[in-house]
């Protein structure tokens, strides 16, 4: 796995660069991935405004920030993302800001379709689920790795697939309405509890 991760790495985009890269991809009218619709399009539109949103008004929880500025080893943070992905729209900003909090973090971004073998060694109950982050030591040598999505926002959706036996639109909304009341909180507090 070392070689797949180190790959990943060697190919890998900062989050400016990725943002960039999903921008230009909407303004010639496409998504990342090698799939092409008018919905991931729409969902790569959607995200954009997310981002945006969250790039201003998200704020670091203050035991969070006290455990990633007393981190003492270098880490690279890699994150498996899309553009038209929702819930990698709601999380990257957060990953992005933790890792701003810390002089010993370093985040990088792949695109799954572009890195097959690599989502293959993180599948959520055998789907290419994502955003999945992995914490890897200054030799890529993995930590550990979270994802696809909080604790909350994953049993919203577990909830609701057992009770109406698919995930639709409404369960989407749904799924946008929670991680717009929680703030990133549950995600922050999940990844560093990852860092002890």
């Amino acid at each position: 796995m070392i070689s797949i991760i180190q790959s990943a790495l060697q190919n890998s985009l900062s989050y400016s660069a990725y943002r960039t890269l999903v921008s230009k991809l909407i303004d010639d009218g496409k998504s990342t991935g090698n799939e092409q619709s008018a919905d991931l399009l729409h969902y790569s539109e959607l995200n954009e405004v997310r981002m945006n949103r969250l790039e201003k008004t998200l704020k670091m929880d203050s035991e969070v920030l006290e455990k990633l500025q007393n981190l003492k080893s270098k880490q690279t943070w890699l994150v498996i993302s899309e553009g038209w992905c929702g819930d990698a729209a709601q999380i990257l900003p957060i990953i992005k800001l933790m890792a701003e909090a810390s002089e010993n973090i370093d985040l990088k971004i792949v695109l799954r379709d572009e890195h097959e073998d690599l989502i293959n060694q993180f599948l959520t109950n055998g789907a290419k689920s994502i955003p999945k982050l992995l914490i890897l030591d200054e030799n890529a040598n993995l930590i550990n790795h979270w994802g696809p999505r909080p604790e909350g926002a994953k049993n919203l959706i577990i909830d609701y697939k057992a009770k109406h036996g698919i995930v639709d639109e409404p369960a989407k909304i749904a799924l946008q309405k929670w991680y717009l009341d929680d703030k990133g909180i549950s995600t922050m507090k999940e990844i560093v509890a990852m860092l002890q």
